[in-house]
C-alpha cells in the first residue's frame, strides 16, 4: 500500500493513472504497439473516448477497470483490467465490444463499413477450459470460418492475457513484452527499476507508479482503491473458502450415508433386525425403515 515504493497497477487508481490520462499516453501507445505489434500498423496516437455506454454495479467498479480509446485511423479500443474471475467473462467481452460497434452506426443512407474493434483484456486470473496449457499467456482471438481455418472477419479482435501464467523472474525476459507483462504484474512488489527494464519507456512508466511523487490527494485516492480492491478480494476469498467448507460437509454426510447403507444391506442379508441396525448405524428405527424402502428391501 502507501509503504510500497510503487502503485499496484491493478487498482482502479493505479490502472486509471497509468493508461488513462493524457499525460501517460505515450505508455498506454507503446503497451498497445508492443502487444500487437505482428497485426496492427503502429499506433501514433490515441484519443480517449466516453466511458459511460453503461452505468456499473459495484462489483464491476471494484473488479473491472476499463478505459476506450480511438486512434488517429479512427480503430477503437476498449482495454481493461479484470482483478476478479467472472464465469462469462467471455461474454462480457463480446458484449461491451457492441457498444462502439453500434455507436458508429449512421442514420440515414449507410454502407455498414465499421472501424476496426480490439479488447484487451488484462486477467488476474485464467480461463478454466485452458488453466493447464500454462505455456499461452496471451490469447488473440478473430471470427474463423471453423472449415478453412482462415479469418472470416478481421475488424473484432479480442486480446485476452492471463497474468497467473506469466511467472518468469527479471532475469528472464527476452523480449520488450515480456518486460511488460512482467511490470504489470509485479510493480508494486519492486523497490527499484530492474535492470532488465532500462528502457526509456519504463523509466518513464516507473517515475509515474511511484508514490512518493503523489500529491495528499492521489495518496488518499490510491488508498481508498487499494482498500476497495482488496476488502472486494477478502469477500471473495471468504465465500470461497465457505463453499469448501459446505462442500466438504456435504460430501461427508454422503459418505455417511453411503456407509450406513452398506452396514444395513450386508447387516440383512445376515439377518439382523432393525433393532440391532439401529445401534450400529446410530440411526433411528424409522430411518432404518426409510432406508429399507428405499432400497427395495
Amino acid at each position: 500500500m502507501l509503504n510500497d515504493k510503487y502503485i499496484s497497477l491493478f487498482t482502479d487508481f493505479g490502472f486509471k493513472k497509468i493508461f488513462g490520462n493524457d499525460q501517460n499516453k505515450d505508455i498506454l501507445i507503446h503497451f498497445l504497439n508492443t502487444l500487437l505489434e505482428r497485426e496492427h500498423d503502429p499506433i501514433l496516437n490515441v484519443k480517449y473516448l466516453k466511458n459511460d455506454w453503461q452505468s456499473k454495479t459495484e462489483k464491476e467498479r471494484i473488479a473491472i477497470f476499463d478505459l476506450h480509446c480511438e486512434t488517429t485511423k479512427n480503430d477503437i479500443f476498449i482495454v481493461e483490467m479484470q482483478c476478479v474471475k467472472q464465469v462469462y467473462f467471455k461474454d462480457r467481452s463480446v458484449y461491451y465490444a457492441s457498444f462502439p460497434i453500434q455507436e458508429k452506426g449512421k442514420k440515414g443512407k449507410w454502407d455498414y463499413k465499421l472501424p476496426p474493434v480490439y479488447v484487451v483484456s488484462i486477467m488476474n486470473f485464467t480461463f478454466d477450459d485452458d488453466i493447464n496449457d500454462w505455456d499461452k499467456v496471451i490469447s488473440h482471438v478473430k471470427l474463423m470460418d471453423t472449415q478453412t481455418k482462415e479469418i472470416f472477419y478481421d475488424k473484432l479482435t479480442f486480446v485476452y492475457i492471463e497474468m497467473p501464467k506469466f511467472t518468469k523472474k527479471s532475469n528472464e525476459l527476452e523480449s520488450i513484452l515480456d518486460k511488460w507483462l512482467y511490470v504489470l504484474k509485479n510493480m508494486d512488489k519492486l523497490d527499484k527499476i530492474p535492470k532488465e527494464a532500462s528502457e526509456q519507456i519504463f523509466l518513464k512508466l516507473f517515475l509515474q507508479c511511484e508514490i512518493a511523487k503523489y500529491n495528499p490527494q492521489e495518496r488518499d485516492m490510491y488508498e481508498e482503491s487499494w482498500k476497495r480492491a482488496n476488502d472486494w478480494y477478502a469477500i471473495l476469498e471468504t465465500a470461497k473458502i465457505e463453499s469448501e467448507t459446505v462442500g466438504e460437509a456435504r460430501g461427508e454426510a454422503r459418505n455417511e450415508i453411503r456407509k450406513n447403507q452398506e452396514i444395513i444391506i450386508n447387516g440383512i442379508e445376515e439377518g439382523l433386525s432393525n433393532e440391532v441396525l439401529s445401534k450400529l448405524t446410530k440411526l433411528s428405527i424409522a430411518e432404518i425403515e426409510n432406508i429399507r424402502k428405499e432400497l427395495g428391501i
